[in-house]
């Protein structure tokens, strides 16, 4: 991450990629600590650390237990967790967020960023994307986004006590924005003798905007930034899209840097992004009293000293006692759907519904955090229908199935599941393998045969054993967002949906990284 021809530091954008959207971030003395929103995934909001912004290394889920995070069975996709925030104050780490599949708003508080953290505390607040500010006095704020709809509201503000949830003064009307639709995501910052309120405008799509307002009081009034936006790339060729949803911190030594949303659209016009709304960091500077900010490149120049962690190893093979904290489920993780211990050495999962076309299937798996990726496991299907899967929603996944001594790969798009392919397999242990490549070198004939455009953003493989040839490949754009619609990315996993299943080993990474399984 240096440059050829100086000693200054570099870094890679998204500094956190895959489906990690809605960043929001808080420093005590020199490590930073960052969430982002879950949707309908648990454990819930992940939870991450790092010494130099740019490195960053999960260390948890802060809501790890159903009590934490009650979703319903049926609850839709890209509903449930929305747009956490994370404070530290008095000594305590803070998150605030939105369920808005069953509760509204709540916080959990703990000493330890790792956990465990509190059970929720419900505060009596409408609207979504709470956030947390105190004033020299202690006094408390929240500011949130009011309900989507004709009823819009903008951003408003509330007098609270954190500690138990009581709403102190009730909301009062802040600021509504420019006039682009859906002003959300509000933060609160003091700034000298400013307050700084800092929303997300324009829709989480192309349109998405960064935009900021000043007020010497909570209460306001509120002057708009003249220069708003403070940030976007609608409009424009670059290669990272949708920016917005962001949060400010700064270094010990002074410097404003910013943590937001992006995505990385590919392929043929209107162009996709299938591994959801990323992580990304831009510098801040400051002028005539407002923060500025971007462009937001994919190559930066990094904030200091880069202080590197030990990534996170690609393979899991299940030897620890608990289950790696990147490993999510949908909706739920029933206590008898999972084992660590029923087989050492193996994860075994146990059927809870029959089909992942509908929730309540048993399924265990990673973000993809690599375009060009190749994700692995040994199966052992010898009591079971089960597989690995390439999941958005339970209208669009790939899966790549072995039941009864025959591996098949099936496409579920929108309303349509067709078998693709078939092949037998022999008893015993078998590798399934999953790959994501930009793209596909197809012959003049195929083309015209298949009737498809090159410029898809990806294609996804699939592969039994060690055969070099694909059991079936198709388009990746049906697993995206532009197709599939929704706030979250691909999710690959494992999972079981007749009887049971064993898993050796779980690998996910980049696809021609070294040394893969």
């Amino acid at each position: 991450m240096n440059s050829p021809t100086s000693g200054t530091s570099f870094y890679d954008n998204p500094v956190i990629p895959g489906f990690h959207p809605d960043p929001s971030v808080c420093r005590v003395g020199e490590d930073y600590y960052l969430v982002c929103s879950s949707f309908e995934y648990f454990p819930g909001v992940p939870i991450f650390h790092s010494r130099d912004l740019v490195h960053w290394r999960q260390i948890g889920n802060v809501l790890d237990r159903p009590e934490q995070l009650p979703l319903p069975a049926d609850a839709m996709a890209s509903d449930g967790i929305y747009a956490p925030t994370i404070r530290h104050h008095d000594g305590r780490f803070w998150m605030i967020t939105t369920n808005v599949s069953q509760g509204g708003n709540f916080l959990v508080t703990t000493e330890r960023p790792e956990g465990p953290w509190s059970d929720p505390v419900w505060l009596d607040l409408p609207g979504i994307d709470p956030d947390l500010a105190w004033d020299d006095d202690g006094t408390c704020w929240t500011a949130f986004a009011g309900a989507h709809g004709p009823e819009f509201t903008g951003v408003q503000i509330a007098r609270v006590d954190p500690g138990t949830g009581k709403v102190l003064e009730d909301p009062f009307p802040a600021w509504a924005g420019t006039g682009l639709q859906w002003p959300e995501a509000p933060h609160l910052y003091r700034v000298g003798e400013w307050w700084y309120l800092m929303i997300a405008e324009g829709g989480t799509e192309r349109g998405h905007t960064v935009a900021v307002a000043r007020a010497r009081s909570p209460r306001g009034p509120w002057e708009p930034a003249p220069a708003n936006p403070v940030l976007t790339h609608r409009s424009t060729n670059h290669p990272i899209q949708s920016t917005g949803h962001a949060d400010l911190v700064t270094t010990p030594d002074g410097e404003w840097w910013m943590v937001l949303l992006a995505t990385r659209p590919v392929g043929y016009s209107p162009k996709f992004h299938v591994l959801g709304r990323e992580t990304f960091l831009t510098p801040v500077r400051w002028e005539d009293g407002w923060p500025r900010v971007g462009p937001v490149n994919l190559r930066e120049r990094a904030p200091g000293t880069l202080r590197p962690q030990d990534p996170a190893p690609r393979r899991d093979d299940f030897d620890a006692p608990d289950l790696d904290p990147r490993l999510i489920s949908l909706r739920s993780r029933p206590s008898g759907s999972w084992s660590l211990t029923d087989r050492q050495g193996w994860l075994t999962l146990h059927a809870t519904g029959g089909t992942l076309d509908r929730p309540g299937c048993t399924f265990v798996g990673r973000r993809q955090q690599h375009p060009e990726s190749r994700t692995a496991v040994l199966l052992d299907h010898s009591a079971g229908r089960a597989g690995l899967s390439v999941h958005l929603d339970e209208g669009h996944h790939y899966d790549l199935e072995v039941a009864g001594g025959q591996a098949s790969v099936i496409a579920r798009i929108g309303p349509l599941r067709q078998v693709v392919a078939t092949r037998a397999v022999p008893e015993g242990p078998v590798t399934l393998v999953i790959t994501t490549r930009s793209a596909r070198r197809w012959t003049a004939g195929e083309e015209r045969r298949s009737g498809l455009h090159v410029a898809a953003p990806d294609y996804v493989a699939f592969h039994v054993g060690t055969d070099p040839e694909p059991l079936a490949e198709l388009d990746g754009r049906y697993l995206s967002t532009e197709v599939a619609t929704g706030f979250t990315g691909r999710v690959i996993g494992m999972y079981v949906t007749e009887g049971t299943a064993w898993f050796d080993w779980f690998d996910h990474g980049p696809l021609d990284a070294p040394g893969h399984s």
